[in-house]
């Protein structure tokens, strides 16, 4: 693993922000930290990149422990934070050559890795602009050229996409996608459920500063899923039709909610082919019928009881 994180505490006088996190990130992942506002996954990721000092617990990344590596370790990890971290008043190859410089490149080896870095977010066109001529979009590109220009192997982003068109959002996206295709290990928080589904392998979610559910999507859904929820509107005979459906094996539960059925199912497909089978054997008509199963939203209300822009 590229990332171990034990116990980790974080306070503020009274206030305990982190309470006891433990963290294992693989190379190679994208790995989303998810929580409501005040969760602790902001504090979590400062003090992973060194930025915050922690009240108990061990950070390693590459096998060594931050407390004693930071300097080394920080060579190899990027960081896009939600504020814009260039020079506004700079054109985006001056902020980029900035950056490069801080982690100690020079020369043709800087002047190569800058321009990789501002091809790659497709900014090298514009490199001469000044950077707050820029769109949002553009913005938060420069935001990535300036902390990728070392090409690091651990990148933490936190709200990336905040405040950009979907156009943006989703070269934003697609560059993350290949960065980590290239190796690269990607921390990401973000407020925005679908760009975790669409991205991440591997979900924390962090409440009152701890991790309560840790994961793949798949793995998350399960542990909360009882079943299927079916929305069922007949031809006629609604009420009569209930009858039937209680009846089948596997149902848990149905209502009548103004002439559509509410049906609870098992969560396998037996059920529902036993159910349909039912229904067309007694001569009752479906007019409409949509099937909803539990996603990652579904996951976070129910653990968090908010919604993950609360």
């Amino acid at each position: 693993m590229i990332i171990e994180v034990t116990g980790l505490v974080k306070k503020y006088k009274d206030y305990t922000a982190v309470n006891g996190v433990d963290l294992s990130i693989d190379e190679g992942e994208i790995f989303g930290l998810l929580g409501p506002n005040g969760a602790g996954k902001s504090t979590t990721m400062n003090t992973l990149l060194g930025l915050l000092r922690v009240n108990n617990g061990t950070v390693k990344m590459f096998g060594k422990d931050f407390s004693k590596h930071a300097r080394e370790i920080k060579r190899s990890v990027g960081y896009v934070p939600q504020e814009y971290a260039f020079f506004e008043t700079l054109s985006a190859i001056d902020n980029v050559t900035y950056w490069g410089k801080l982690y100690g490149l020079r020369g043709e080896k800087l002047d190569k890795a800058v321009q990789e870095a501002l091809e790659f977010t497709g900014l090298w066109n514009r490199r001469k602009g000044i950077a707050k001529t820029f769109s949002g979009g553009m913005k938060r590109r420069l935001n990535i050229a300036c902390a990728i220009v070392h090409k690091p192997r651990i990148l933490f982003m936190d709200e990336p996409t905040v405040g950009i068109d979907p156009q943006s959002r989703n070269n934003i996206l697609e560059s993350i996608k290949i960065m980590n295709q290239n190796g690269m290990t990607i921390i990401y928080t973000t407020h925005y459920m679908e760009e975790i589904e669409a991205i991440c392998e591997r979900v924390a979610i962090m409440d009152f500063g701890k991790v309560i559910a840790l994961g793949s999507i798949e793995e998350l859904i399960d542990s909360i899923s009882t079943g299927t929820r079916l929305s069922l509107e007949l031809v006629s005979n609604t009420e009569i039709a209930i009858s039937v459906i209680e009846k089948t094996e596997g149902i848990i539960a149905c209502n009548n909610i103004n002439g559509v059925l509410d049906i609870h199912l098992e969560k396998n497909e037996k059920s529902l082919t036993a159910l349909l089978e039912n229904l067309i054997q007694d001569g009752f008509g479906i007019k409409s019928m949509t099937m909803e199963k539990p996603n990652l939203e579904t996951v976070f209300l129910q653990l968090t009881g908010k919604k993950l822009r609360d």
